[in-house]
């Protein structure tokens, strides 16, 4: 049955999936444009390092939301989707199809569940669930949980540290379930059809991909990036200062570490984070399309053949 919902096409993948490469592919054969979904791409300061699209590709289709927010500036989840729901308003008036593109989980989950408007959890409380859960263990916590939020406890398995955790502390703090509060953000839902696709090529080829991206970052002058985005001053806490590369190649150039040192670190935080990626579509975005291998222009065939399936008015 065909969808008569607006279309977005929502293209994930942990870091080095070629999910950049799907997504110029796709905005090219489909008549679509590219908005971004990725937490650090977002900030003008980091090109080389975030990986942000080319000259070349960025000639060949518009892209929104790249490099359009200065380092000084914290972009949360919640002002990301605001300025993505703007953006695939812009595409869809101009009768095209946005294709979001990016890893940040958080993002996607924003735009597609809405976000659930919780106060923030004082730190004595969050302090008071974890020496709870670390002192009576998973099974007794989830207990303990299930007398104030049966509901939620049921929902969540003992070993589920953080969620239980969580589920413990907005009850406590707000007197409501999670779920309440997520419920209340189902209502911020936009009324889209998101098609998704998701690319997670085996471990060891990604972390080999990982660990060579990084050098060839390197190569493109990401020592030099960094060295500029110092030279700004910006406060350590914001998350520009966090993306991967920054904290490890600081530290070279303070001449705590040596380069080698500081290459090695970078790449096992890259390949920690791209586990994290794909770990967060294999449990909160199984309903995607997953691809199990990187993006290249073998797989092309396939991904339109299945966008035919879906719904033969996405193409020209």
């Amino acid at each position: 049955m065909i969808n008569d919902k607006p279309k977005v096409i929502v293209i994930t993948g942990p870091t080095a999936s070629g999910k950049s490469a799907l997504g110029v592919d796709a905005a090219l054969a489909l008549g679509g444009e590219i908005i971004n979904a990725d937490s650090m791409q977002i900030y003008r300061e980091l090109d080389v390092l975030t990986a942000r699209p080319d000259k070349e590709d960025l000639a060949k289709v518009p892209h929104r939301l790249y490099g359009t927010m200065a380092g000084a500036e914290r972009c949360s989840a919640e002002q990301w989707r605001i300025l993505a729901l703007e953006e695939i308003e812009n595409v869809h008036r101009l009768g095209k199809i946005p294709i979001l593109v990016g890893g940040t989980g958080l993002y996607i989950r924003a735009l597609e569940k809405g976000i659930a408007n919780i106060p923030d959890i004082p730190a004595e409380i969050r302090a008071q669930a974890q020496q709870l859960l670390e002192k009576v263990g998973g099974d007794s916590f989830k207990k303990e949980l299930a007398t104030i939020d049966p509901e939620m406890a049921d929902r969540l398995h003992a070993g589920d540290r953080q969620r239980l955790i969580r589920a413990w502390e907005v009850i406590t703090h707000t007197g409501k379930s999670l779920l309440v509060w997520q419920r209340q953000a189902q209502g911020m839902v936009p009324d889209f059809d998101f098609i998704r696709f998701a690319m997670i090529p085996p471990r060891e080829e990604l972390y080999d991909n990982c660990n060579k991206r990084f050098k060839n970052m390197l190569d493109l002058g990401a020592l030099k990036e960094v060295e500029d985005l110092l030279d700004l001053g910006l406060d350590p806490s914001l998350p520009i200062m966090k993306a991967l590369g920054v904290p490890e190649l600081a530290e070279y150039l303070a001449k705590k570490v040596t380069l080698d040192d500081a290459i090695s670190r970078a790449q096992q935080n890259t390949r920690r984070y791209a586990k994290r990626q794909m770990t967060w579509i294999r449990t909160q975005y199984n309903d995607a399309k997953i691809v199990n291998e990187k993006y290249s222009e073998r797989l092309r065939g396939d991904f339109f053949n299945f966008i035919r399936q879906i719904d033969l008015t996405l193409l020209p």
